[in-house]
């Protein structure tokens, strides 16, 4: 397979394309490259961006396998025959998954907001207090088994072709980087269809301005706009500080901070509404 068809050449790209814009036009220029946490943030973009992939790709495989053996056993189609939009021509493959990727994904969002034991693991994402590209990919591994089984069933029913996947995966990859990146621009206009690191900053704010929080976007903020979610004031470019509420009590290092949600995702959640970030 050409290099330029496989993820990881891509996501080397967008990191660096990332990693030299925020060297050239920095939102923050006091903020250093080698910031607090910068080393693990490295071993996060590594083990979240391969190896957890590799290692969930093991597991899953055995589980779809079971599951599709069970709906077959029960009369019921393979979620992946039923392929509604595989006879569709690319582009249109492309905008309804991307359309329905994001939505459902900022449902999810959501959820790993509000609902307090979820909120136990997405802490891991929030603990990073000074915004740089790579923060994209401070997140715990439980989130992406969060991730792919709720979203599982919507999407792969509809037998998106793989060129399609690989665009779109691509753009989710650059598009997380670039708001969570130390650089200062929005959409103008299209601020309202686009999420952007202006925008997305608000979410990292230690103080919550709706329930759960707010701006919940990933790649679009169209949905944040449509369901009053969105937050992003006029008169100020950006959050006091990043974090959330009782971060001074969170795990530093990356063993407790892999093992810390398992004990404390005991659906009482954070006592402190603002906790919940």
């Amino acid at each position: 397979m050409p290099i330029y068809l496989q993820y990881y050449f891509w996501l080397t790209a967008v990191s660096l394309l990332c990693f030299v814009l925020e060297r050239l036009w920095p939102w923050r220029p006091q903020q250093r490259v080698l910031r607090e946490g910068i080393w693990q943030d490295l071993f996060w973009l590594v083990f979240n961006g391969h190896y957890l992939g590799v290692l969930f790709a093991l597991f899953t495989g055995s589980l779809v396998a079971w599951f599709n053996q069970t709906l077959a056993q029960l009369g019921l189609p393979v979620p992946e025959s039923l392929a509604l939009l595989s006879a569709a021509p690319l582009w249109l493959q492309f905008v309804l998954f991307f359309l329905l990727k994001d939505f459902v994904e900022w449902n999810i969002h959501r959820l790993l907001h509000n609902v307090p034991w979820l909120w136990e693991f997405h802490k891991l994402h929030h603990s990073i207090q000074q915004m740089d590209w790579i923060g994209n990919f401070r997140f715990h591994w439980a989130e992406i088994i969060v991730y792919k089984t709720l979203s599982y069933l919507p999407l792969v029913i509809l037998g998106i072709d793989g060129s399609v996947l690989l665009a779109i995966a691509i753009i989710w990859t650059l598009a997380q980087d670039l708001n969570h990146a130390n650089v200062m621009f929005d959409y103008g206009p299209l601020r309202y269809l686009l999420n952007s690191p202006k925008m997305h900053i608000w979410h990292h704010d230690t103080e919550v301005h709706g329930r759960g929080g707010q701006n919940f976007g990933l790649v679009l903020s169209v949905w944040d706009w449509l369901f009053r979610t969105a937050y992003w004031p006029a008169d100020q470019e950006a959050p006091q500080r990043l974090g959330f509420g009782g971060i001074e009590a969170y795990p530093r290092d990356v063993p407790r901070r892999l093992i810390y949600p398992l004990g404390k995702a005991t659906g009482t959640g954070p006592k402190d509404p603002a906790a919940a970030r």
